[in-house]
C-alpha cells in the first residue's frame, strides 16, 4: 500500500550499483520517509503494551540498503534527523560481548535500557528478584549462549550454550553457500525471564558472488565460469516483530548494518546490503508531530564507514574507536519521547 502524498526529488545515488552505474535513483532513506507516511495515514489505531497508543500496519514492504559504494564502506544512518551513532555502537559491543545488565551502558553515558533496568519497571513485569539493571537473558546472551541456563547478570557463562555469533563467523569463513546462517534472539523458553522480549528477533546472512561475465563472438555478454571467484559479499536480512518507527528503526537500521559490516571485515568479506523486513511497524501517537516534521526533510548522502582493525580480526574485542564514521551531515536532531 502506497502513500499519495508527496514525496522529496530524487537524489544523486549515494550508493550506486557495484557495477559503477551512475544512474540517478531515489535515495534509499526514502523507503523510511515513504513507510511513516503510509503508517500516518492509513495506520490502525491501536493500544500498545505502553499504553501510548500507535498507529500501526503490519508487514510493510521491506527497506533495503547497499552497503557499500563500488567497494567504499556505507553506513546507512538516516539523515532526515541525527542517529544517536555513540549509543548504536555502544549497544552493538554490549551485545556481541553476550552482556545482560544496562549499568555498564548507562555508566558510559548510553541511557536507553535505564527504563527496563529500574526497579520499577522490573518489578512490574514480575523481575523483582533481580537487580537494578539485570535485563535477564536478552539479546546479547541468545546471541553467545543461547539455550545455557540464566542465573544472573553477573555470572560468567563461559562455554555455555551455543555461540551462535561464533558459529556463524566459522560458517562464513568454511561454507559461504550454507543455508543455515541464522542468528535468533528469539527463544521462548527464556521470553518470561527478559525484562522485554526481542524486537528486532532474527537475522539471516548470504554472501553473494558477482557472476563475472565476457563477451562472446556476437558480441554479447554471458557468464564465464572460467574466471577465479570474485571476493564475496555479505548481505543480512532482519525481521524484526515489533517496530517504533520514530526512535527503534532508525537505530535498528544502523545497527545491523554496522554488525553486517563487522562481520565482513573478519570474514574478508564485501559489505554487501542490509534487508529490513518488519512485522508490526507502528508510529506512536505522541511521536506524530515530530515524524510529520521528519518526513518533509530532503534525505543527504549517507556517511562512509572506516574500520581501523586488521581484516580477519576477532569478532570479540571490538571498541567504539575501530569505527570512524565520514562525512556524516543529518539534518537537527528531533527530540521523541521513548516509551517503556
Amino acid at each position: 500500500m502506497a502513500s499519495d502524498q508527496a514525496v522529496p526529488a530524487a537524489v544523486p545515488d549515494t550508493q550506486a550499483p557495484a557495477n559503477g552505474s551512475s544512474a540517478t535513483r531515489p535515495h534509499e532513506e526514502l523507503q523510511y520517509l515513504n513507510l511513516v507516511r503510509e503508517i500516518l495515514q492509513d495506520g490502525e489505531h491501536r493500544p500498545d503494551r505502553t499504553g501510548t497508543g500507535t498507529y500501526s500496519i503490519f508487514a510493510p514492504q521491506p527497506l533495503k540498503f547497499a552497503l557499500n559504494n563500488n567497494g567504499t564502506p556505507i553506513l546507512p544512518l538516516l539523515t532526515t534527523k541525527r542517529v544517536f551513532t555513540k549509543a548504536v555502537i555502544a549497544e552493538l559491543l554490549w551485545f556481541v560481548a553476550g552482556s545482560t545488565s544496562s549499568l555498564p551502558l548507562s555508566e558510559a553515558g548510553v541511557k536507553i535500557w535505564d527504563g527496563n533496568g529500574s526497579r520499577e519497571f522490573l518489578d512490574s513485569v514480575g523481575l523483582s528478584h533481580r537487580e537494578v539493571g539485570d535485563l535477564g537473558p536478552v539479546y546479547g546472551f541468545q546471541w553467545r549462549h543461547f539455550g545455557a541456563e540464566y542465573v544472573d547478570a553477573k555470572t560468567d557463562y563461559t562455554g555455555q550454550g551455543v555461540d551462535q555469533l561464533a558459529g556463524l563467523v566459522h560458517q562464513l569463513k568454511t561454507n559461504p553457500f550454507d543455508r543455515r546462517m541464522i542468528l535468533s534472539a528469539w527463544n521462548p523458553r527464556d521470553l518470561k525471564k527478559m525484562a522485554l522480549p526481542p524486537c528486532h528477533m532474527f537475522a539471516q546472512f548470504y554472501v553473494s558472488y558477482p557472476r563475472q561475465k565476457r563477451r562472446n563472438p556476437t558480441g554479447a555478454t554471458e557468464a564465464s565460469g572460467d574466471e577465479p571467484r570474485p571476493k564475496g559479499h555479505l548481505h543480512c536480512q532482519l525481521y524484526q516483530r515489533s517496530c517504533d518507527m520514530g526512535l527503534g528503526v532508525p537505530f535498528n537500521i544502523a545497527s545491523y548494518a554496522l554488525l553486517t559490516h563487522m562481520i565482513a571485515h573478519v570474514c574478508d568479506l564485501v559489505p554487501g546490503s542490509l534487508t529490513h523486513v518488519m512485522g508490526d511497524a507502528h508510529v506512536y501517537l505522541d511521536h506524530v508531530e515530530a515524524l510529520q516534521v521528519q518526513v518533509e526533510r530532503e534525505p543527504r548522502e549517507f556517511p562512509e564507514l572506516e574500520i581501523t582493525r586488521e581484516k580477519g580480526c576477532s569478532i570479540d574485542g571490538w571498541k567504539a574507536e575501530d569505527f570512524v564514521i565520514k562525512g556524516y551531515n543529518p539534518h537537527k536532531t528531533i527530540a521523541m519521547k521513548m516509551s517503556v
